[in-house]
């Protein structure tokens, strides 16, 4: 028999919020959503903020690991087509573009406590640890070899894409809490930074090397080949401002896009993606692959490269062997060679963009820090620490490239560690989470939210004229949304963190809530094991990932359950109960970042 769900378990209604269940850094996604449809635009920002730390940045290039997992593609039609999720990124540029001066709003550097952290590498997980500890008195000094800090954010994300001024502003709120940011200062030597005191070290020094493709021809003519985030690091300083006309992207990544819809700008004329797998496999995000073809920019699947092709020193063409995927006896999918010729494309310059490594030549390897045998630094998935106690690693650094939102989230687990260690605790003794559930109720059938579901298709972002965007690298491609388009799309959202709660002591069986169910999402049944009680629903409850609501004994001895995957937190269960035994109660959880909150010892939590 399933046991009643305890709802007083965090985890819970934290996987029924899907969207904030999905995001690596648990934004509070519908209760920004809130705020932005109430026009309370900074206050959204600044929920934003607490979580991931780089609003306006991430409002432009988040991976989006919050909108697959959205409830909205679920449960809604959408004539024959994949329904779309709600445009949770671009909702966050909203409030970061109209959120007015927050500065007197954020918090200060903390009273001095005497200890000392460094930061290696000015990155997105570099800067979300000084963000956590500077307010709490930690003197912390972040040593880049760039003159700004960002990281790949400034260096890989192309201006069309991220305009410089939101990074400046970002980067420099969290350099404005008493941050010491050491610019043009590399770190060479880790035995070195050793010795100068530093109570913790955090390497969030990224992957800053791209791997190559050393094909026939490589080296008679390296002058135009070129490794794809270098290239875009050169294209972002102002180093490189010209491209020949025949441009070829090797790579299906994110950075892959950049560099094609850049080269496109810098006057590549001919401009072609070509990727070893097929179009579906390719690791960029769809919408990344949507935005290069169109402009115009195609995309060929299933070649792999075989040699650079070359007149006197001079690239002519690639050569590229066709090729197609098949399955195994055992299931293993390989790419196999069609026997078709071997397909020549012409080309003046090509960008390679398959893929990011670490490079760690500083980390002398008899400093203390363990190596596994790909030469990446051993570190605890938990707590980020090394096998140097006080030295830790994240983003990139750590386990290897992934974006922006995940470097934000290593940073601020690193940073509890790195509080809890100089404050004598365990580090891997991890906090809870902050959680209040409130009753939204206003009268006997009211609600403190809007509970109306839009039947709206997403709206779409638009675009600046392709004949100016493509003129010029430094002109921001989407527009973002305007305030009333902003609106219509924050009602598409469900409000998942608003919760349907039972009270099975209050329920007569009266079955109204079955039968008012939009969503056949309630039921009615004898109890019985898991795998059997998701057969017997209203509905079948298939999705195993989600799990169900099960009340305790009700008066005829059948228990209530609801699946939670498919509900809409639309209220009509609560509206039509005669006896209040379904109420709606938002459910908000807040991650404990460093401070009081998360040590055992502490008497109280972070404030803010």
């Amino acid at each position: 028999m399933v046991r009643p769900t305890d709802i007083r378990v965090p985890d819970y209604f934290h996987k029924v919020v899907d969207c904030q269940w999905a995001c690596p850094a648990h934004t509070p996604v519908p209760e920004y959503i809130r705020l932005i449809a109430a026009g309370r635009y900074a206050d959204a920002y600044l929920v934003n903020w607490k979580s991931n730390v780089f609003p306006g940045v991430l409002g432009r290039t988040c991976d989006r690991p919050c909108e697959p997992a959205c409830r909205r593609g679920r449960v809604e039609e959408n004539n024959g087509e994949s329904p779309e999720p709600v445009a949770i990124c671009r909702l966050k540029r909203v409030a970061a573009d109209n959120k007015g001066d927050i500065t007197a709003r954020l918090p200060r550097a903390g009273k001095p406590n005497g200890k000392r952290i460094a930061c290696v590498g000015a990155g997105p997980a570099s800067l979300t640890v000084a963000r956590d500890l500077a307010p709490l008195g930690y003197q912390v000094t972040v040593f880049d070899g760039e003159a700004k800090a960002g990281g790949f954010i400034r260096t890989q994300i192309p201006r069309f894409r991220l305009p410089e001024s939101v990074i400046d502003e970002e980067t420099g709120y969290i350099l404005g809490l008493g941050v010491e940011f050491r610019s043009g200062e590399r770190i060479d030597s880790l035995k070195q930074l050793l010795t100068q005191g530093y109570d913790a070290i955090f390497v969030g020094c990224g992957a800053p090397r791209g791997r190559d493709l050393d094909l026939p021809g490589r080296q008679d003519c390296a002058a135009n080949i070129h490794i794809g985030i270098d290239w875009l690091a050169s294209v972002s300083f102002g180093h490189v401002d010209t491209i020949g006309r025949r441009v070829i992207v090797l790579g299906g990544g994110n950075t892959a896009m950049d560099c094609c819809r850049s080269a496109r700008r810098l006057g590549g004329a001919e401009v072609k993606v070509l990727v070893r797998s097929g179009f579906d496999e390719m690791k960029a995000s769809p919408w990344e692959k949507e935005d290069a073809q169109h402009e115009g920019i195609p995309i060929l699947d299933y070649h792999v490269p075989k040699a650079y092709l070359h007149e006197n020193g001079r690239l002519t063409a690639m050569q590229f062997e066709r090729v197609r995927a098949e399955r195994d006896a055992k299931g293993r999918r390989q790419l196999v060679p069609t026997g078709e010729p071997d397909v020549i494309v012409p080309c003046d310059d090509v960008l390679v963009a398959v893929g990011q490594e670490n490079a760690f030549p500083w980390i002398e390897r008899d400093s203390g820090i363990a190596f596994d045998e790909w030469g990446m630094p051993v570190v605890d998935k938990v707590t980020f620490q090394s096998s140097l106690p006080q030295v830790f690693f994240g983003g990139d650094a750590a386990f290897g490239p992934k974006n922006i939102i995940w470097a934000v989230a290593h940073g601020h687990d690193a940073a509890v560690s790195i509080d809890k260690l100089l404050n004598g605790e365990d580090v891997h003794e991890r906090p809870p989470p902050m959680v209040t559930l409130l009753s939204q109720k206003m009268g006997i059938h009211e609600w403190s939210y809007d509970n109306e579901v839009s039947p709206d298709d997403r709206y779409k972002v638009p675009w600046a004229p392709s004949e100016t965007t493509l003129a010029n690298i430094k002109v921001e491609v989407e527009l973002g949304f305007d305030a009333a388009t902003a609106l219509k799309e924050t009602q598409r959202c469900l409000n998942c963190d608003v919760q349907t709660v039972f009270t099975d002591k209050a329920c007569i069986e009266c079955d109204a809530c079955v039968d008012i169910c939009p969503m056949d999402c309630i039921s009615f049944t004898p109890n019985d094991e898991e795998p059997a009680l998701r057969t017997r629903l209203t509905a079948p409850a298939l999705n195993l990932a989600q799990d169900l609501y099960v009340s305790g004994a009700l008066k005829t001895g059948r228990v209530m359950v609801k699946d939670e995957d498919v509900c809409l937190h639309c209220s009509l269960c609560a509206e039509r109960c005669p006896t209040g035994a379904w109420d709606m109660h938002k459910y908000l959880i807040e991650m404990t970042h460093a401070g009081p909150g998360c040590r055992s010892k502490g008497a109280c939590r972070e404030a803010a």
